[in-house]
């Protein structure tokens, strides 16, 4: 009987599986990451932070996670190397990132639409990538490949804002102008998804799962224009955050 006691204890220990070690995590980037879209900015007013951006929700969902959430809105890769990047460090372990949107104006590019004729400037920013952002990312990444190299790291892309449909969301942006827009959008993601790639980052589209949850859906994952609130224009809502 002991020694099938002990036969079945040690079975026991080889089956179990072992104490999930804490994440030190770091969410690092722009809007997108920061919460910006969500209406509520309490853990930080000015960088737009608040509890129902993903990487908070993240770290409350994932027990044992130790949470650095310094994502700012209207980040550019320059200003996460200079405000954000030092929060990556050897002790970190898991990574989120997006970052370029700003880079490349695309907030202004929407708002160009929305108050007058954008095609032309939309393609032209689109033919002008990756080789105006490549170099960016690459400081971004190698970054924090550097100050975390075994981290996991997880590179976000972003969503496509529009589908076919037009509503009071969508005022003053025609349907080649949303067309073109998602083009850019789906450039920029492609530039994104093969620097991320070079650094052995996993990459994770926005597109096939929010197919459907565009501006102006039943069941929208992004705000469409709103006049009272400008900055929560063509953001992530809670819905789409979570």
């Amino acid at each position: 009987p002991l020694r099938a006691l002990l036969v079945a204890c040690a079975a026991f220990a080889l089956a179990a599986p072992a104490t999930a070690s804490a994440d030190n995590y770091v969410a690092l980037g722009d809007s997108y990451s920061s919460g910006v879209g969500t209406g509520s900015y309490t853990l930080n007013s000015s960088c737009m932070r608040g509890v129902y951006a993903y990487p908070y929700l993240i770290s409350q969902q994932r027990a044992g996670t130790s949470l650095n959430f310094v994502a700012c809105g209207g980040a550019t890769t320059t200003s996460l190397m200079s405000s954000q990047s030092s929060a990556v460090n050897s002790s970190t372990n898991v990574v989120t990132v997006t970052i370029g949107g700003n880079d490349i104006g695309f907030a202004n590019l929407i708002i160009q639409c929305t108050l007058g004729s954008c095609n032309t400037a939309l393609n032209n920013t689109r033919n002008a990538l990756p080789g105006s952002l490549n170099s960016k990312l690459d400081t971004v990444y190698s970054a924090i490949e550097a100050r975390a190299p075994n981290a996991t790291v997880v590179v976000l892309g972003y969503p496509r804002l529009f589908s076919s449909s037009s509503c009071w969301g969508t005022t003053g942006i025609s349907s080649s102008e949303r067309s073109d827009a998602n083009l850019l959008a789906d450039k920029l993601d492609q530039t994104i998804a093969a620097r991320a790639a070079a650094y052995g980052f996993t990459y994770k589209s926005a597109v096939s799962s929010w197919t459907g949850h565009a501006v102006c859906s039943s069941s929208a994952w992004l705000n469409g224009l709103n006049i009272f609130a400008t900055s929560e224009s063509y953001h992530p809502n809670r819905n789409g955050n979570s």
